[in-house]
């Protein structure tokens, strides 16, 4: 059972008025916390800071409307409550790996991206890795059958956003493992994409199934990470968003695939 249930009521307070101004204060009056007490077990709960959570499901929204509508970039950032357009566009890019514009027009290009990885025949097959320090190794499996790729990453905060710090592909659940990793704290996070997606169930990956270490992983020259159990299931109403755009992982994997 997780601790503290009474974030869940605040997690979908912020999805009823994400397009409300969302300070500290208002979010700590809604359980009847002082903000200090509320600040902190949203962390402990989800793992971020709750004006940062905010912030992330405003960037989700953004992503939502450059898919699904014909607002200007600027006028999108002027919805999720960014005054500046030049702002918008650098957070955007920073956390979702491309620009507003270039991810509104990534719909094509993507499903040819799932097509490609999908007619792949040769993956390598990944066999349990020796324990040696500075590897993180281990098995993904998955609460639900699926047929497709798995996402799987190192990231430097515990939400997939941005470009994960080490990443791979992976053809079915399984074995991996990610070497040379330099001495650091990561969280570990994968998602899924079935065969049969279109591209709009991945750009808006509200429903992939997911994973995510709470806990992070620290990564020493000397000593030997345990090994990562991990298990993909259905979204969480805490999990926070898939931020990073999907489809440029797939392609960064296809390029450094050998010619």
């Amino acid at each position: 059972m997780d601790r503290y249930t009474e974030i869940d009521e605040v997690i979908a307070y912020i999805h009823r008025h994400l397009d409300e101004p969302l300070p500290l204060s208002r979010l700590a009056n809604h359980v009847a916390y002082s903000q200090y007490h509320f600040a902190r077990i949203f962390k402990e709960r989800i793992g971020l800071p709750p004006l940062y959570y905010v912030s992330t499901m405003r960037l989700q929204r953004a992503k939502d409307l450059l898919l699904r509508t014909n607002m200007s970039v600027r006028d999108i950032g002027l919805e999720i409550g960014q005054q500046s357009l030049g702002t918008f566009s650098t957070r955007f890019t920073e956390r979702v790996g491309v620009s507003p514009s270039e991810f509104r027009e990534t719909a094509q290009l993507a499903e040819d991206r799932l097509r490609s990885l999908q007619q792949l025949t040769e993956w390598t097959r990944l066999h349990p890795a020796p324990e040696r320090p500075m590897t993180i190794a281990g098995t993904i499996e998955s609460t639900e059958p699926f047929q497709g790729v798995i996402l799987i990453g190192l990231f430097a905060k515990p939400i997939p956003e941005g470009l994960p710090l080490y990443g791979t592909l992976l053809p079915s659940q399984g074995n991996f493992c990610f070497t040379n990793v330099k001495p650091g704290t990561y969280y570990l996070m994968a998602t899924s994409v079935a065969w049969g997606m279109q591209a709009m169930d991945f750009l808006l990956p509200y429903e992939t199934l997911r994973t995510r270490s709470k806990k992070p992983i620290i990564v020493t020259p000397t000593t030997i990470v345990p090994h990562q159990q991990v298990t993909l299931h259905v979204p969480h109403p805490d999990d926070p968003p898939i931020l990073i755009s999907l489809s440029l992982l797939m392609n960064r994997f296809i390029q450094r695939l050998p010619q």
